[in-house]
Parts: C-alpha cells; structure tokens; sequence
C-alpha cells in the first residue's frame, strides 16, 4: 500500500510537470515582458539620435547666419551684435536644455611681408551674458588658406554642450552613474566670411 502511494504521487507529479510544459496561456505575457524594455530602450536611443543630429545641424547654421548678418553691415555696434546672437539662439528652438556660446571676432590680415592675424574687435554671448571678446590688436590665428595679406574676415563660433533628454534633470547633482557620462556632448563650428559691402566693419565702440 505504502508503495503504491508512492508510485501514485510520483505519478502525479509526472502528470502535473507535463501539464504544465504544455501550457502555452502565459507564454505571450512572459515573451512581452522581456521584449518590451528593449523596444522602449531602441525608441528612446532612436529618438535621441534624431534630436541630437537636428541639433548639431542647428549649432552649425548659427555661424552661417551669424556670420551673413554680420558681413552685411558697414558699420556696426555692440548692441546689434547682442542682437544678432540672440537671434543665432533662437535658431536653437525647441532645444532649450543647454544654451549655446557665440563669439564674434573681426580679424585683419596686416599687409607686413610676414603679415599677422590680428583681432579688430570681439564680441561673445556665453550662457545668454554678453561681453567683449579677444582684446584689439591681439594674435589669432586662421586657416592657412585665408591668410591672405590686406584681408578682413569675420569669424563666428558657435558651441552647445548638448544635454541628452533621456539624462537631462532639473538638479544636475542627480545625474549620476552610466547616465553622467553623456550629461554634456561637446557640439560646434567655426565658420569665416568676407564683408560684402565694404572692406572692412568697423565696430568703434565694441
């Protein structure tokens, strides 16, 4: 009796073990479960992607802009440079987690046989302040192919610490772990144009 218990338990065991590999109820709620956090990840990085390219193609146009506004002038002064960089900013919308950096050189190429590259005046907007930039007369430096001696360039720089919406908080002391690493991508350009109404801009009071 004792043994054929036994067997009968054993034999229950069997059956119910097999039943239950053949219940397929709860497979699609199990498979659902493990595929749902990673189309959510692939959504969100897609996402990210997207914006952050769209950005990078914004911080590049501001230069352009910057730089066509700019060189349209004969004479010019600092609160239309202010003005003009703001108007760069907003080319940034609806990205506003990170505001760009904008600096404005005018550069002379002085007709010396060894001719130098020096500031004719700066001016730069650095977390939505405006200032004056590089001193007058200071050494910078530009592309060997635009050292050309008796020129005047206008340099635009425009740079954005992109912040990543899926890292993005209000209190940045709460990022922290594998998320902090991507808090700030360094996005930026340089762009360089000639004046197109006269030789050079002045700005006599920047």
């Amino acid at each position: 009796m004792g043994r054929a218990g036994a067997h009968m338990g054993i034999a229950g065991i069997c059956t119910k073990a097999i039943r239950f590999c053949r219940d397929r109820r709860g497979v699609a709620a199990v498979e659902f479960a493990f595929i749902v956090p990673v189309l959510l990840i692939m959504y969100f990085l897609t996402m990210e992607a997207s914006q952050a390219i769209e950005t990078s193609k914004k911080v590049s146009r501001i230069g352009s802009m910057v730089a066509d506004l700019v060189t349209q002038q004969q004479t010019i002064t600092p609160a239309e440079l202010d003005a003009i960089m703001q108007i760069g900013d907003s080319t940034l919308q609806p990205y506003n987690r990170s505001t760009p950096e904008i600096t404005i050189t005018a550069i002379k190429v002085t007709n010396e046989p060894t001719p130098r590259v020096l500031v004719a005046w700066s001016r730069k907007m650095v977390g939505g302040a405006f200032s004056a930039g590089a001193a007058e007369n200071s050494v910078t430096t530009v592309e060997p192919t635009l050292n050309v001696k008796g020129t005047f360039l206008i340099r635009v720089e425009s740079n954005l610490a992109y912040e990543p919406i899926i890292t993005w908080s209000a209190d940045s002391e709460k990022r922290l772990g594998f998320s902090s690493a991507f808090n700030s991508i360094s996005m930026g350009e340089t762009y360089y144009l000639r004046p197109r109404r006269s030789p050079t801009i002045t700005c006599d009071t920047c």
